[in-house]
């Protein structure tokens, strides 16, 4: 009796691994690269974020404002929150998804636990400040009332390729 070789392993994939779930978010992203943009040409951090509603459509967007407006909170998170809420009608955010460009930091994933957002789709992730996953896990921790699910790494290249380049200028 001879010994059967071993299946051939199939030849490596080129390219990224396609993901669906990943890949269904990538337009709402590039909505939130745009209004990115709009900050980092305000000389604020690039970072963008737009808030869709239970139909998938967008309710509002937001981008870093701190340097335009001198308010320490007014990150895209918190300023995309704000305006969703207003067109929204209601504080409770029920059903509704955050997109952004970077990972919330603790304030922002806080206010999406209070906001009662069933989803934060992100970006790039954000090792040093991170709230969703990385640093810490505030969005998904057990003790609170609320815990979105988490979407990370959508786009994540392009996301930190435009935070590297505006910082590579400072």
């Amino acid at each position: 009796m001879t010994a059967r070789p071993p299946n051939p392993s199939p030849e490596p994939a080129s390219g990224p691994v396609p993901d669906p779930v990943r890949d269904s978010w990538q337009a709402p992203m590039r909505r939130a690269l745009a209004e990115a943009a709009r900050a980092a040409s305000a000389g604020d951090v690039p970072v963008g974020a737009v808030v869709l509603g239970q139909d998938g459509e967008q309710l509002a967007s937001g981008h870093n404002e701190r340097e335009a407006t001198g308010d320490p909170t007014a990150h895209a998170e918190i300023v995309a929150l704000r305006r969703a809420a207003e067109a929204h009608g209601a504080w409770r955010l029920t059903g509704c998804t955050l997109v952004v460009t970077l990972e919330p930091c603790t304030m922002c994933a806080g206010a999406l636990v209070q906001s009662r957002v069933d989803r934060v789709v992100y970006g790039a992730r954000d090792e040093k400040a991170g709230a969703a996953g990385s640093l810490w896990d505030v969005v998904r921790d057990r003790r609170l009332n609320h815990r979105p699910e988490v979407v990370p790494g959508v786009l994540a290249e392009e996301c930190a390729d435009l935070l590297t380049a505006f910082f590579r200028t400072r």
